[in-house]
């Protein structure tokens, strides 16, 4: 029952109130410092009051809890030594990690923790001595995993072509190669090296990709731009195509270059996961994620009603004329391609002036002008402005929150021995077993005299508004003569002592 009020007392909006009962109900606790303490007990959905207060953002009940944790080792003047206990906060051997449910709420508050002792100078900490060199290693990697897949299937086993030409348009001059015939030569077998090594790397991937959705769940793993779920739906597939490739050349089945080509479009689009470890290139990734997600998804829907309507009335327009003078509409899926690219402005409109246009066609592609290239474009580039402007104000706290993300990441993925736990034991403090981070904190004077000032001239602001209002109490009945005595009031607290303080404080700051 104790645990269960202080979880209700976390999502109280009177935060002072709040606090003032979490500590009532945690002085009748016997057990307060061992491991049946209330606040270590969890609800049904595994969070302690401390980590339901991260979730919900409730940044006060944080710092509240954290000011309960903190050990203060000496002070000196304005430099003060301060050890704030690490557990439930840090990732380390955490099954539900502290950081993983901040940065995997859908709430905005929860990543205002991300800003606050001691949660930013830990993470702050961990990226710095180890996310960031592995993170750029890890993308220096990749990026030569992939030049060596695309080197693999630039070189891919072909032959010359034997078979008679079925028909005036077929271009094709080289086919594939059968599975005995692909393995001959030295330089096959320099290939058949990057081709395992290939594999073996898709392979890697599905074995780091699936446990974490089955622990995460495939809702929030794929769905979460933080946690990077875009790219997660993109290397996934990039495995499951070089799968594919693999067995249709184990089989000697021809059409590889449906797979591979769908592999090296993703593998290369991949690429841009990696840049969530630079300030400078981070940012921008998730506008592209924002922007390709939101606003496009839904214009492509209106965009393929359009295309399908107008390609298919080009079609029976052309279907009576000479494919050889108008060839852009010969058959069905070559209109489709082809009005796609008039939608997008990519060519002209297809015009042969040696021979006689279809009257109709004249008057369909007008439309199609008036319809796609002036009212849809703009209006895709007004959404797209719309969304930048509005995640233009949290791109920097999204950044900041990916790289969280990215470095419990790695901090679950990489061997502990690669990855040594953060902090100080307590034992060397007297304190236990628990793990402690060490934080410096410098109190500047003026600061605290500038706040001292602050507080004094708000309480005699306050105190003369309570005047005013009770003179406005007063004079209630008279309901014309509130607004001007509400001015009235305002100019006289204007003129108070407290006026001259905040403009002698605005002076000095």
């Amino acid at each position: 029952l104790g645990n269960t009020v202080l979880h209700i007392l976390v999502l109280q909006p009177n935060k002072t109130f709040a606090c003032h009962m979490y500590s009532l109900i945690l002085s009748y606790d016997r057990n307060k410092d061992g491991p049946g303490s209330l606040e270590l007990i969890p609800n049904n959905e595994g969070l302690t009051p401390f980590k339901l207060a991260g979730v919900e953002g409730n940044t006060v009940m944080f710092q509240y809890l954290m000011q309960k944790r903190k050990h203060i080792i000496w002070s000196f003047g304005p430099l003060t030594t301060v050890l704030y206990d690490l557990t439930e906060i840090d990732s380390w051997a955490e099954d539900q990690s502290f950081l993983e449910l901040i940065v995997s709420t859908k709430k905005r508050e929860a990543r205002q923790i991300l800003d606050l002792t001691p949660v930013k100078e830990l993470v702050s900490l961990k990226w710095n001595m180890y996310g960031r060199p592995y993170f750029c290693f890890l993308a220096l990697f990749y990026i030569l995993y992939m030049v060596c897949f695309t080197m693999c299937c630039v070189y891919r086993p072909l032959k010359p072509r034997t078979g008679n030409r079925t028909s005036s348009r077929d271009n094709t001059i080289y086919v594939q190669k059968m599975l005995q015939e692909s393995y001959i030569t030295y330089e096959d077998e320099l290939r058949l090296v990057g081709e395992l090594i290939t594999v073996i790397g898709a392979v890697v991937i599905l074995i780091l990709e699936i446990p974490d959705i089955l622990r995460v769940g495939a809702a929030k793993y794929f769905g979460q731009t933080i946690l990077g779920g875009p790219f997660h739906i993109i290397v996934i597939t990039y495995a499951c195509m070089i799968l594919v490739t693999m067995v249709m050349r184990l089989t000697s089945t021809n059409g590889e270059v449906v797979p591979m080509s769908f592999a090296l479009v993703l593998g290369w689009c991949n690429v841009m996961y990696f840049a969530r470890g630079f300030q400078m290139l981070g940012p921008f990734t998730i506008m592209i994620q924002k922007m390709i997600f939101g606003d496009l998804m839904r214009f492509c829907w209106l965009m393929a009603v359009v295309i399908l309507g107008f390609a298919s009335a080009f079609y029976i327009i052309f279907q009576t004329e000479n494919p050889e003078n108008l060839g852009q509409f010969y058959n069905y899926p070559m209109s489709l391609f082809t009005t796609f690219e008039l939608f997008l402005t990519i060519i002209d409109g297809p015009a042969n002036y040696d021979v006689d246009l279809p009257f109709m066609y004249s008057v369909v592609y007008f439309a199609f002008a008036i319809i796609a290239t002036l009212l849809m474009l703009n209006l895709l580039i007004a959404m797209m402005g719309d969304t930048h402007w509005r995640v233009a104000h949290e791109r920097d706290e999204l950044w900041r929150a990916q790289v969280v993300a990215t470095t419990v990441m790695l901090e679950r993925k990489l061997p502990r021995c690669l990855w040594p736990r953060s902090g100080i034991c307590g034992r060397e403090y007297g304190l236990g077993d628990r793990w402690y981070l060490r934080i410096e904190d410098r109190v500047d004077p003026n600061k605290q005299k500038m706040m001292r000032y602050t507080e004094a001239f708000k309480a005699q602001d306050r105190d003369t508004y309570d005047k005013g209002l009770e003179k406005l109490e007063i004079n209630r009945d008279i309901l014309y003569k509130k607004e001007p005595f509400a001015l009235s009031l305002s100019r006289s607290t204007s003129r108070t002592s407290s006026h001259r303080g905040w403009e002698i404080l605005r002076r000095n700051t």
